[in-house]
């Protein structure tokens, strides 16, 4: 079975699909300094309680746009499963280009978008990815990642909100029920839901604007990430939510590379990286 490992700057979702589905999903708080060992002390409880066991990984395979989170993520696979894992990287073989001026400045979690959605709607495509920044990204009809467009993140933006100005309260985010707050927190609300959809639709019709749709066709929007079905509930821009369009990422990444080879079982006191 495949163990995937997606490190966001907010939360690391581990996953293991045994070829046919993905058997359980599990996150945890991205914390740069948990060692391995903390990893395989949550984990292989929640393992367990999927009726999985630490044998029934084969594979193992990450996606991180947190460097440092990598080191002990590695060690996790390494002395835990004992497989050296797939590193999402640009190097690797993806199936299409990467026609950007640095293709190993981008993150990994947008790649991997790009490689689930054009597997599964085909191209060319927009994928707007509600992380702790929101994403853009453009693929074309045979695949190639053109580029994107990153924005703060809902939450980010709260908290800014909250912070900046000594009477605004930190709120929650959802669906107002009407444009005009008639206190500060649906007032707030307001601003942070409505000034979003605003936000995607702004920058999809500009990107559609931008790209020559008489040549590639229309683009369709696809919507990844927890806080994709709220907003697609306020724009028919949205076309696609699906959930699962990272984990997809990985697991397609890895088919397409051969596993990397463990060439020793890395001990506790090994400064290896």
């Amino acid at each position: 079975m495949l163990l995937a490992v997606d490190a966001g700057n907010t939360n690391v979702v581990f996953a293991v699909h045994d070829g046919a589905e993905w058997r359980g999903r599990w996150r945890i708080r991205t914390d740069a300094e948990r060692t391995s060992d903390e990893y395989a002390v949550w984990l292989m409880t929640l393992l367990g309680h999927s009726g999985l066991k630490p044998t029934d990984i084969s594979r193992c395979v990450i996606g991180t746009v947190v460097p440092a989170a990598l080191y002990n993520l590695r060690r996790l696979s390494r002395e835990w499963f004992l497989c050296e894992p797939l590193i999402a990287r640009a190097s690797l073989d993806w199936g299409f280009d990467i026609r950007v001026d640095a293709p190993h400045e981008v993150g990994a979690d947008r790649l991997l978008n790009a490689l689930a959605t054009h597997r599964r709607y085909g191209g060319p495509l927009i994928v707007i990815d509600f992380g702790t920044a929101t994403t853009f990204d453009v693929v074309a009809r045979d695949g190639a990642y053109l580029g994107g467009v990153i924005a703060p993140g809902i939450n980010l933006s709260i908290e800014a909100l909250h912070r900046a100005a000594a009477r605004l309260p930190r709120i929650g985010i959802g669906r107002p029920q009407a444009v005009v707050g008639r206190n500060t927190v649906a007032a707030m609300q307001s601003g942070i839901y409505w000034g979003y959809v605003g936000l995607i639709e702004g920058i999809v019709a500009r990107i559609r604007a931008e790209y020559d749709e008489a040549v590639d066709g229309r683009l369709k929007v696809i919507a990844t990430g927890g806080l994709a079905p709220l907003f697609a509930e306020g724009t028919t821009i949205i076309e696609t939510t699906d959930p699962d369009t990272t984990l997809d990422g990985l697991r397609l990444l890895a088919e397409r590379n051969p596993a990397p080879t463990l060439t020793r079982v890395a001990r506790r006191d090994d400064s290896l990286a």
